[in-house]
């Protein structure tokens, strides 16, 4: 399993994903579970991915064996004019692999479990995100809930309903997922460093922030930190239940 958020916002979006993956306690892995595919100044594409590794790097693959084939019949993320006929694409690609690798999972008595975040910009249009479904549907981010979760999303949740705004500035929301990653890996054994964390800006067309966070790096640490003073401080001004 896994953790990945990421929050549509006026000024842009911000995505973030942690890298661990496991089969059991005794056989833990790190695979990177954000994509980006871009044509600077024409367009920007992000992935976040959770559920099985195996799927999702099928999708993947998919995915990009229609970009590397020139005598591709169909749209492709980078023939696709606007960001909702590209989430299309990869909704069509999941299920190109569910019909693969459906009936094998399930006679192994496996889920295909497999949920995508995908979001960006394409030319003119505004930014936009969205939450595909494992079966290959998908919906998208509004202004009343500007953030999708996939993965181990309860732990985080709580702080992301609260807080999140699509007014926020980018290293605010950025903050925000921080510490919605924090709580989930107090909590959570399944989620685990390094995270990777991209900002994109609206109209921007590029990437020209990204980086992985990993267990040392100072500015989380200090974030972790705080955030457990914050709250124990907090606890401890409100008043006692009387019994």
């Amino acid at each position: 399993m896994t953790y990945a958020v990421a929050v549509k916002l006026e000024r842009g979006i911000v995505f973030a994903a942690d890298t661990r993956t496991n089969a059991g306690v005794d056989n833990i892995a790190q695979y990177k579970k954000l994509t980006r595919w871009c044509i600077p100044g024409e367009r920007v594409l992000v992935l976040l991915s959770a559920g099985n590794l195996a799927v999702s790097q099928a999708v993947l693959s998919l995915l990009n064996e229609a970009l590397n084939d020139k005598e591709y019949p169909g749209t492709t993320l980078y023939s696709a004019q606007n960001m909702y006929r590209a989430a299309r694409v990869v909704g069509e690609a999941l299920r190109e692999a569910r019909a693969i690798d459906g009936p094998s999972l399930e006679v192994s008595k496996l889920s295909f479990s497999t949920s995508f975040i995908f979001g960006g910009q394409i030319g003119d249009e505004p930014p936009r995100l969205f939450h595909i479904y494992p079966e290959g549907n998908f919906i998208e981010a509004t202004g009343d809930t500007p953030f999708f979760q996939i993965g181990e999303h309860k732990y985080g949740k709580p702080i992301l309903d609260r807080v999140a705004r699509a007014d926020m500035r980018l290293g605010e929301a950025a903050k925000l997922l921080l510490l919605s990653f924090d709580s989930t890996l107090r909590s959570n054994l399944s989620v685990g460093m390094p995270l990777d964390i991209l900002f994109y800006e609206r109209n921007s067309l590029d990437v020209t922030r990204e980086k992985r966070i990993g267990a040392d790096d100072e500015y989380f640490r200090k974030l972790s930190a705080s955030w457990s003073e914050a709250l124990r401080e907090s606890f401890a001004k409100i008043d006692e239940f009387k019994v």
